[in-house]
């Protein structure tokens, strides 16, 4: 049977201060959050045992479940990102120059009798049959 191994946390200003002990040993470390705590409290866990024997309870005073919700709330946090900058818009003169359209890639413009002929012209309606039997 395993001896269960406990991790202890406790907060310490912006650090976290993290003692592991079992199998009569105990081992001290510090990190600058709870995440990197737990990091921690693993690499401490591996110099008292063996990794696959080892069981580790984690508590935060006291409590395993005050421990895992601070850590999860600490994983499920998403940091605080600056705001996007967004770029002034341009002068308008690459519009004015494209009328407006997007510019063409270099190679992949029509041939100007192609861009001519795309411009519908006016078409009369389609007469339908029966007033095409009418005029008749």
């Amino acid at each position: 049977m395993t001896e269960p191994i406990t991790a202890s946390y406790v907060q310490e200003d912006d650090d976290w201060k993290v003692t592991v002990s079992g199998s009569g040993k105990e081992l001290t470390g510090r990190a600058p959050g709870i995440i990197a705590a737990r990091d921690r409290a693993d690499q401490l866990v591996e110099k008292l045992s063996p990794p696959e024997r080892s069981t580790v309870v984690h508590l935060l005073n006291g409590s395993a479940l005050e421990f895992t919700a601070a850590y999860m709330t600490a994983r499920l946090t998403l940091p605080e990102i600056e705001p996007l900058e967004v770029p002034p818009p341009s002068n308008g003169k690459a519009k004015e120059k494209t009328g407006g359209k997007p510019p063409v890639p270099q190679g992949k413009e029509l041939p100007k009798a192609v861009d001519e002929a795309k411009v519908p012209e006016k078409t009369e309606p389609a007469k339908t049959p029966a007033k095409a039997a009418q005029t008749s």
